[in-house]
């Protein structure tokens, strides 16, 4: 199997990414080096692990997830890379079956992701309890075994993917005109099925997600969903995130047309209340 570089970027997340290295110091196939591309408030550290890590820091006041991906897989030594969220562990399995289907497939290929509740994913964590207390997304259907492939490329999930160094730069990276949260993981699918490039469910391949607060909609990133549901519009010619923007129009933050989109105000601290949920209640609506 092919050298993998595993690739991160943590926002105040310490405890997350330790979980995270934990998760790949107990993987049947160990990542060959791990990247952190860190934007915390205060710099993260990590225990020395069986496999390289870096760290490099990208400061700035705002969230620049675009960026800091692309800026870890410039980092990366190996021409496989796989992206994944601080937010999730990988289970034994997980590296080795994507680095397979790496080698045997250039594509866009998505790790199954599972969505913990709170506590779950606690120091001293097992995978069979990981396994039993995480919960499947409704949308994104796995096989057990081998690869699925899917034809909608809004179901690409930047939680945990992997693609070929070269495959990712030929199609020129994460957009970093969108700045903040949402939309550039949909950019990069649909650009990507764009190109031709299959987007592959991989069995087998599991993260799970670690806990933390979320809001359904997600109303704390209001203006930066609204500032890059623009911008995607004027690339791609139609809206996305629909569900929440639907869901932002109901609650009278936006006015949204069929090709206009205004923010009208920002959501109260009641509203940031009400929205807040277990992220394993959430059916995504993006």
């Amino acid at each position: 199997m092919s050298a993998l570089s595993v690739l991160t970027i943590v926002r105040n997340r310490q405890t997350h990414l330790d979980q995270l290295v934990e998760g790949l110091r107990r993987s049947d196939r160990r990542p060959d080096e791990l990247v952190i591309v860190d934007m915390s408030d205060t710099p993260v550290t990590v225990a020395a692990a069986d496999f390289a890590i870096r760290i490099e820091r990208l400061d700035g006041s705002a969230l620049p997830l675009a960026a800091a991906r692309n800026r870890a897989a410039a980092l990366a030594a190996f021409d496989r890379l796989l992206f994944l969220d601080v937010d999730c562990i990988p289970l034994a399995a997980c590296l080795g079956r994507l680095g397979e289907a790496l080698d045997h497939e250039d594509a866009l290929l998505c790790a199954d992701i599972r969505y913990l509740g709170p506590g779950d994913a606690a120091p001293g964590w097992t995978e069979p309890t990981l396994l039993a207390d995480g919960a499947s997304h409704p949308a994104r259907i796995f096989p057990a075994e081998g690869v699925r492939r899917e034809d909608n490329p809004g179901l690409f999930w930047s939680l945990g993917f992997a693609i070929r160094r070269e495959t990712f730069q030929a199609l020129g990276g994460f957009d970093e005109r969108y700045v903040g949260y949402g939309a550039e993981d949909t950019d990069f699918g649909v650009r990507a099925a764009g190109a031709g490039l299959p987007l592959l469910f991989v069995g087998g391949a599991i993260a799970c997600h670690q806990h933390h607060d979320s809001h359904e909609p997600p109303v704390q990133h209001l203006a930066d969903i609204v500032r890059n549901a623009r911008r995607f519009y004027a690339v791609h010619g139609w809206w996305p995130m629909p569900g929440w923007l639907e869901a932002f129009a109901d609650m009278g933050l936006i006015d949204w047309q069929d090709a206009t989109i205004e923010m009208l105000r920002l959501p109260s601290e009641a509203e940031r209340r009400a929205t807040l949920v277990r992220p394993i209640e959430v059916v995504a609506l993006a």
